[in-house]
């Protein structure tokens, strides 16, 4: 079992990591290369490794079957400046990435000619590709998520989806029940159901500091996201989960109709002084402080911590609907990258630190 392991910084190698006879990982071989690493892909099938630089240019190279040698094969001219995301399509033998130089590109890994790019609205941090229906989808830093369809030599904008208050993190994409799922810096992930309810978006709050990196048990629907409170969160996605619903405009509590403090005409007539206003979690309605004192979890909702809801939801709010439908494990680092493994469940981490962990996921994705 090999373990490649990607390490930035002033030394600009590429480390492969062993496992050795007394259990432990050491590196193996390690390549020095000419700019500092900013990303990679490896396709285990073909042992291809490529390397994105922070001076563009995506260099690719094979490991051995022993993983003790890395043999260049060609460097893409990818970006005018620090590569952000690849990704390797093996089945249209496409190479897939993007850029601070706000362009995607797409080059064929036989020939390593450019087949096309397109710019995004913004600085790329996640990639994601469905080979079926050949759609990439690009998160970017604004919070957009932008859906393009390629062709050999061309794409179309399909659509775009916007739902974070921050920038996208990282994507995830599961192709077999059309699911995408979006991390962001407002420390929550969205599932965008592109399959069965088109549009349907899906919110998931399970962590205190942006999410930086998601990955997906398809085997059991369990989506795994880690964040920079070094929290691991797995979410179980094979429940009937319900979409947030959209906060109501009122210029008074839809539940004491006493007026909020912009609304000057009420305040007068009633010579009562305005409330601020708060909207349910669970109803969207617009609410006063006193109306919706209570706090719960809406699980089914996303909601794994307890959140403002009305008095009237809070009554209504059953146990078994306060059921986690998550479990919370913490990493001890911030977790910037994860790699899970779904042969062995096991889960590779990187964090901040400069530490890789290992960890044994089989007793919760199971």
């Amino acid at each position: 079992m090999a373990v490649t392991a990607l390490q930035r910084g002033a030394m600009r190698t590429v480390r492969v990591w062993l496992k050795r006879d007394s259990g432990q990982y050491w590196p193996s071989i390690y390549q020095v290369m000419p700019a500092p690493c900013s990303c990679m892909s490896f396709n285990p099938e073909t042992r291809r490794l490529s390397i994105g630089l922070d001076n563009g240019t995506i260099a690719e190279f094979i490991l051995s079957e022993d993983y003790n040698k890395m043999t260049p094969v060609k460097n893409y001219q990818a970006h005018q400046s620090r590569v952000t995301m690849i990704l390797f399509v093996l089945e249209l033998e496409w190479v897939l990435s993007t850029g601070q130089d706000k362009q995607f590109a797409w080059h064929c890994s036989e020939s390593g000619q450019r087949l096309g790019g397109y710019r995004t609205s913004a600085v790329a941090s996640g990639l994601q590709f469905d080979v079926e229906t050949r759609h990439v989808f690009i998160g970017d830093q604004s919070g957009q998520v932008t859906i393009l369809k390629l062709e050999q030599d061309s794409c179309t904008l399909v659509t775009t989806f916007r739902g974070h208050t921050g920038g996208v993190t990282a994507l995830c994409w599961d192709p077999v029940q059309r699911v995408l799922f979006s991390g962001s810096s407002d420390h929550s992930v969205i599932m965008w159901d592109i399959g069965g309810r088109k549009g349907t978006a899906i919110e998931l709050q399970g962590h205190n500091d942006k999410v930086q990196a998601l990955s997906y048990a398809q085997h059991t629907r369990q989506l795994i996201s880690c964040g920079g409170d070094g929290g691991i969160v797995v979410w179980n996605m094979d429940v009937e989960r319900q979409e947030t619903p959209e906060w109501l405009d009122s210029d008074s509590c839809q539940k004491c109709d006493q007026p909020f403090f912009w609304n000057f005409k009420q305040m007068w007539d009633s010579k009562k002084i305005g409330l601020r206003q708060h909207h349910c979690r669970k109803c969207g309605k617009a609410v006063c402080g006193k109306c919706s004192s209570k706090r719960s979890s809406i699980p089914l909702m996303g909601f794994e911590f307890e959140v403002r809801v009305c008095d009237s939801c809070h009554e209504a709010i059953t146990d078994e609907e306060r059921a986690p439908t998550a479990t919370f494990h913490d990493s001890k680092h911030n977790i910037v990258h994860v790699h899970f493994d779904a042969t062995r469940g096991w889960l590779l981490t990187s964090g901040t630190d400069k530490v890789i962990k290992l960890w044994d996921m089989t007793p919760v994705v199971s």
